[in-house]
């Protein structure tokens, strides 16, 4: 009735360490050296399409983005292509509990040359790993608007399992917002991992790193 007792350790806070992949390095952003590439990758997004379900933005100049980096209470990672060679993302780590052992990704702004590529992939798998085998939390969280049926795909795309709708959870914009949650456990991460190493792998990408067959969890 209680619950299982269970071995906790509490987790670790994210660090200044840079998480290193084949195609992608997630640096702690810095205003100063990220700002304007990130700018000029964001600003490629000629309808603000980026910022449609974000409770900030689009920004109208580079001091306005350095500002939102700066003050907003998550710990972002700048998302350096090795492809492009310059910063062309944001992801970030919010709702850091280490008593509950739990830790949310979100506030994820991709510009239009990162989206729905293998280095996008590649960075929600560069921070599920660091949350797993380097930080040890146990719990995982995604969220989004119930609206947003892209980030919703997303996430069960990436191994998120859907947990339900939190109506009326919040207002963004003068708008009202039910909060659709998904998560990912630490039990589930050996089996995650083999499915992202085996669409990682040069058997599945080609040389312009084009898949052969999607991301799949067998």
């Amino acid at each position: 009735m209680l619950g299982k007792k269970i071995k906790f350790k509490l987790p670790k806070a994210p660090g200044k360490n840079f998480l290193k992949g084949k195609f992608v390095i997630l640096e702690p952003a810095n205003p100063s050296k990220h700002g304007r590439d990130l700018f000029e990758t964001f600003s490629l997004d000629k309808q603000g399409l980026l910022w449609k379900y974000m409770p900030d933005g689009p920004f109208k100049n580079i001091n306005q983005l350095k500002n939102y980096i700066k003050n907003t209470d998550c710990f972002f990672y700048a998302i350096y292509s090795k492809r492009h060679k310059k910063y062309c993302g944001l992801a970030s780590y919010l709702r850091i509990q280490p008593k509950a052992g739990s830790i949310e990704v979100g506030y994820i702004t991709y510009s239009p040359i990162l989206r729905r590529t293998v280095e996008a992939t590649e960075t929600m798998y560069l921070m599920m790993k660091n949350v797993f085998e380097t930080l040890k939390y146990r719990r995982y969280e995604w969220k989004c608007n119930n609206g947003n049926a892209k980030s919703k795909n997303a996430a069960l795309r990436l191994g998120f399992k859907f947990e339900g709708v939190f109506r009326q959870a919040a207002v963004i914009k003068g708008r009202n917002r039910d909060t659709a949650w998904f998560s990912v456990i630490d039990k589930e991460w050996k089996k995650l991992k083999k499915g992202y190493l085996e669409y990682f792998s040069s058997k599945n990408l080609d040389k312009n790193l084009n898949q052969k067959r999607s991301l799949k969890f067998t």
